[in-house]
């Protein structure tokens, strides 16, 4: 579509590796490469320093990054490692890079969650496991803050014409969680290889929220297979959200996003 698509890869291996894929298929596509890994706060600072920098208009930011642990670990900012990824890091990086998002308007933000939400709960006495953890429990959690932030974002980002949306991309047959106990990786094989979809399928609503002008517009929302869908009705409580945003704030000193002019 003749975007410029920056990936934000933990490993340049990796990350070079998939630039070689994508050119593979599409050689003339503009692709840079940048390095952080976001359960770091230090790294997402720095990183939005450097795409701030670089980069002078951001049209779309795509929040994916993804964990499950199977045991409780914290990131060198001493949080619980999947929330730290799979909450924290959207919060903070949307905070830094919306300045450049309003200044770009019409821009979008687009949050990969999950259907997992709908077994989520929002714990603020346990938000990060401390009095016990589960990490299934802890990944359903996330999830439901990926939604709560998301209405929470709408809501604030109103008039200022930068929407932000949310999506379940499906049950997506790639490597994730291959790093967790050997019974979660049997289970996860078995129950993939009977309802599991391909990265291509998995990425065809993220690629829809980034893209479609059908979307324009369309803020708050939660998306699967392309159509707008019901989220659980304890994701839309903004009482709740409000209070996950205070406590997110805390957590990685990130101030209110700047007023519209």
């Amino acid at each position: 579509m003749g975007a410029t698509v920056v990936l934000v890869c933990r490993d340049q291996t990796k990350g070079q590796y998939a630039i070689r894929e994508i050119r593979a298929h599409l050689p003339g596509a503009s692709l840079e490469l940048l390095l952080a890994d976001l359960s770091s706060q230090e790294h997402i600072r720095r990183l939005a320093s450097e795409i701030q920098a670089r980069f002078p208009r951001i049209n779309v930011l795509i929040n994916n990054a993804g964990a499950i642990n199977a045991h409780r670990t914290l990131s060198e900012d001493g949080m619980e490692t999947t929330f730290a990824v799979n909450h924290l890091s959207y919060f903070l990086l949307t905070e830094l890079l919306l300045p450049t998002l309003q200044a770009s308007a019409p821009s979008r933000i687009v949050n990969v969650a999950s259907i997992a939400e709908r077994r989520g709960r929002t714990e603020f006495d346990n938000l990060q496991g401390e009095r016990r953890y589960s990490s299934a429990r802890a990944y359903q959690n996330s999830k439901r803050a990926n939604l709560l932030f998301t209405y929470e974002l709408a809501r604030r980002l109103e008039g200022t014409g930068v929407t932000a949306n949310c999506l379940h991309p499906g049950l997506v047959r790639t490597n994730f969680g291959n790093r967790h106990s050997w019974w979660f990786r049997f289970a996860k094989t078995a129950f993939m290889a009977a309802r599991g979809v391909s990265a291509e399928t998995g990425a065809a609503t993220v690629v829809h929220l980034a893209s479609s002008a059908q979307v324009e517009g369309v803020t708050g929302q939660y998306f699967e297979r392309l159509q707008e869908r019901a989220s659980s009705p304890s994701s839309h409580d903004p009482t709740t959200a409000r209070r996950l945003w205070e406590v997110s704030e805390a957590l990685t000193s990130a101030g209110p996003p700047p007023s519209p002019s």
